[in-house]
C-alpha cells in the first residue's frame, strides 16, 4: 500500500494515487509504504529515484548498522514501533530513509517509511495533522512527531498496566486468594511483565533514534529541542516502569505466598488427621494380637470397651489440637 502525504494550509492531507501518473501532481513529504508491491516500489524507484534497500525490514540487522548515512546524502534510520495487541504484543521494525543534500533527486525533503503492517502510532499521528494545523512544517517533523507519538503510545499503554495491575492488587490483597484466583493472577502478573519489557525495549530503541537524529545535524535548533523533549519524556517512563517491575514482583510473591499458605492447611490437615488416629490404630493393633485369650473374646463387653476405648483415644487429641486452634 502507497500512502503519500503532503501538506496543504499547514495540514497533512494524503493523496490518492492509483498509478505512476497520480505522483507527478503532487509534492509530498511523507510517503509510507506498507507491505509494498513489487510495482509500488518500481513507481518509488522512477519518479523519485530512490531504491529500497531489500534487507529494509528484516529483524536480523546489526544494531550498529541501523543508523548510518549513505554517500548521496541519504540517512537510513531502522526503529522498531511498539504494537500493543491484545493478542499478541510485539514491536514492528520501520526503515525510514531521509534525503536533503542531494538536489538531483525529487525524493529530497521527502521521508519515506516502510514497514510490513499497519502501526497505530502512524494513524495517530495522521488524524493528529490533520485536526491541528501548523503541527508539521517538513518531513523531519514527521519523523520527530512520530517517535514522539510512539512515547506517547507506551505510555498511554503503561496507564493500562497500571489500572489492571491496580484490580490484580485488590484482588490478591482481599486475603482470600484460591489456587483457581491464583492461577488467574499469576496468568495476569506474567502478561503484564512481558508487556512491561516490551515497551522498555521499545523506548530505549526510540532513544537511541532520537539521539541518531540529534547527532547528525540534521534538525533546527527548535526541532533540536523538540528532541531533547522527546528524550526527557522517555526517561521519565523509564522510571515508571521500573516502579511497574518492582510491583509485579510483589504481587508475583503475595501470590506464591497464599499459594503456599493454601498448601500448607492441606499438609496440616492430613498431620493432624494422621497424629489424632494414630492411638486408636495403636489400641487395635493391640487388640488384634493373636494372644492364647483374647480380651475381647474372654470378657462380655471386650468389643465395645476396645471401640469405645479407640474413639476416646481419638477425641481426646482432638480437643486439644482445636484448644490449640490448630484445627482453624
Amino acid at each position: 500500500m502507497l500512502n503519500v502525504f503532503s501538506l496543504a494550509n499547514g495540514r497533512l492531507v494524503q493523496e490518492e494515487i492509483a498509478s505512476l501518473e497520480d505522483l507527478t501532481h503532487c509534492k509530498p513529504i511523507w510517503v509510507d509504504l506498507e507491505s509494498p508491491t513489487v510495482e509500488e516500489r518500481r513507481w518509488v524507484k522512477q519518479h523519485f529515484g530512490l531504491s529500497i534497500p531489500e534487507d529494509a525490514m528484516d529483524d536480523d540487522i546489526e544494531e550498529s548498522a541501523r543508523f548510518f548515512e549513505e554517500d548521496n546524502g541519504e540517512r537510513h534510520i531502522r526503529s522498531d514501533f511498539f504494537i500493543d495487541d491484545p493478542d499478541l504484543p510485539h514491536a514492528i521494525r520501520v526503515a525510514f530513509i531521509l534525503n536533503e543534500h542531494n538536489d538531483s533527486l525529487k525524493s529530497k525533503g521527502v521521508l519515506f517509511s516502510i514497514h510490513d503492517e499497519d502501526v497505530p502510532v502512524f494513524r495517530l499521528l495522521r488524524m493528529r495533522a490533520r485536526r491541528m494545523p501548523g503541527l508539521i512544517e517538513d518531513a523531519k517533523d514527521v519523523l520527530l512527531m512520530l517517535f514522539d507519538s510512539d512515547a506517547e503510545y507506551c505510555a498511554d499503554t503503561l496507564e493500562e498496566i497500571y489500572d489492571d495491575l491496580d484490580r490484580v492488587s485488590r484482588q490478591v490483597l482481599s486475603g482470600e486468594v484460591t489456587d483457581d484466583t491464583a492461577g488467574q493472577v499469576l496468568a495476569a502478573i506474567a502478561r503484564h511483565e512481558d508487556l512491561s519489557g516490551r515497551i522498555r525495549r521499545n523506548m530505549m530503541d526510540t532513544r537511541r533514534a532520537v539521539s541518531f537524529t540529534m547527532r547528525s545535524r540534521m534538525l533546527s535548533a527548535e526541532q533540536f529541542e523538540d528532541a531533547r523533549q522527546i528524550l526527557r519524556d522517555l526517561d521519565s517512563l523509564d522510571s515508571h516502569t521500573a516502579f511497574l517491575f518492582d510491583k509485579i514482583n510483589f504481587l508475583m510473591d503475595a501470590t506464591v505466598g497464599f499459594i503456599n499458605i493454601n498448601q500448607n492447611k492441606i499438609i496440616k490437615i492430613f498431620s493432624v488427621a494422621s497424629v489424632a488416629m494414630l492411638p486408636p490404630t495403636l489400641i487395635a493393633s493391640l487388640y488384634g494380637m493373636n494372644f492364647q485369650y483374647m480380651p475381647e473374646l474372654s470378657q462380655k463387653w471386650g468389643y465395645p470397651f476396645a471401640l469405645g476405648l479407640m474413639v476416646l483415644s481419638a477425641v481426646i487429641p482432638m480437643l486439644y489440637f482445636r484448644k490449640r486452634g490448630w484445627l482453624r
